[in-house]
């Protein structure tokens, strides 16, 4: 795997591997004298586990870490947790449908980005709590709907919004840039955390008040009227943006299908995907929001939807909830 690794960056110019090590140990020494800029950590190690050694790590030397981690749903639920702790991205290895081609394609972007990112050092004794909401007993419109667009520290985002919403949350679709596997993974934490049901998208699923659908990573999940409602639909395609699922495929069918009942948000991630689909919503009469530089990991979506005037709010991450709250109550 470390081979594998190595030979996916090889021939980047602006990339260089200063180093490979075969247990956290050894990467813990060669942390010190190397002191690169990324780390790339396994979940599953010889003399410690990924996710203790990634503690460690975020207490005494924090640093950009990318997880790579199997694609077995125990193995993703993991890294779903090292992404907690402070990683900035997961990659599953190569295995299956997911093949080195594909990490080929997805490493040295994502080194990039990890390079540039925010390192965020979790608070400790935050786990399994649910925040108070206040507005659990709000009446909220059973007609909107909300579309949540992420990237990069985007399922901590993400989590963080929807722990601070209430169970009887309008209808709610979300994009998270995610390889196949995790979204499942991804979908049940955040089942096990937040008041309202959360699941990972099935084609054909009815979007109603209290329900959340996630994009299935490696399909695109679009949005449609079904009656006087709404359905789902997954299905496969070209890459948008570079991106499967896409963000922009997401936003700009929930333009067409909700128009003004629609709220968008782009929350933290690197690239433009989403930026033109929050336009859309925009312009389709609907309130946009995006998450402002400052609280971003990597602040490129946003960035671009901002720069393009597609955001019609640009708020740090703890605000987007309240807002969202505010945009949907009757």
């Amino acid at each position: 795997m470390r081979r594998i690794l190595s030979e996916c960056l090889a021939g980047q110019p602006d990339i260089e591997v200063v180093g490979t090590a075969a247990d956290p140990y050894i990467a813990r020494d060669m942390i010190l004298e190397l002191e690169p800029d990324v780390l790339t950590l396994d979940i599953e190690m010889p003399r410690m586990d990924g996710l203790t050694f990634l503690r460690k790590l975020m207490h005494y030397r924090p640093m950009p870490v990318i997880v790579i981690s199997s694609l077995a749903q125990a193995s993703c639920a993991t890294a779903l947790r090292a992404l907690e702790e402070g990683a900035v991205e997961a990659l599953g290895k190569p295995s299956g449908p997911y093949s080195v081609g594909e990490l080929k394609k997805n490493m040295a972007e994502r080194i990039r980005a990890a390079a540039k990112a925010r390192v965020r050092v979790p608070a400790s004794g935050t786990e399994g709590t649910r925040p108070a909401s206040h507005a659990a007993e709000a009446e909220l419109r059973s007609t909107a709907v909300i579309a949540i667009g992420a990237s990069t520290g985007g399922t901590e985002a993400i989590r963080q919004v929807l722990e601070h919403l209430p169970a009887n949350l309008p209808g709610t679709v979300i994009t998270q840039h995610i390889p196949a596997g995790f979204s499942k993974a991804f979908s049940e934490r955040l089942n096990h955390l937040c008041r309202m049901e959360v699941k990972e998208a099935a084609d054909g699923d009815e979007l109603y008040p209290g329900r959340v659908l996630v994009a299935p990573g490696g399909i695109h999940m679009l949005l449609r009227r079904a009656g006087s409602g709404y359905r789902v639909s997954v299905k496969d395609g070209p890459r948008v943006c570079f991106q499967r699922p896409s963000v922009d495929v997401l936003f700009r069918s929930v333009a067409e299908a909700a128009g003004p009942n629609a709220v968008g948000a782009l929350l933290t991630g690197m690239g433009s995907d989403g930026a033109s689909g929050l336009s859309q919503i925009r312009q389709a009469g609907g309130p946009t929001i995006a998450q402002d530089e400052e609280s971003c990991v990597v602040f490129g979506m946003p960035r671009e939807a901002i720069r393009m005037g597609a955001a019609a709010q640009v708020l740090p991450l703890q605000q987007v909830a309240p807002a969202i709250l505010r945009l949907v109550s009757v």
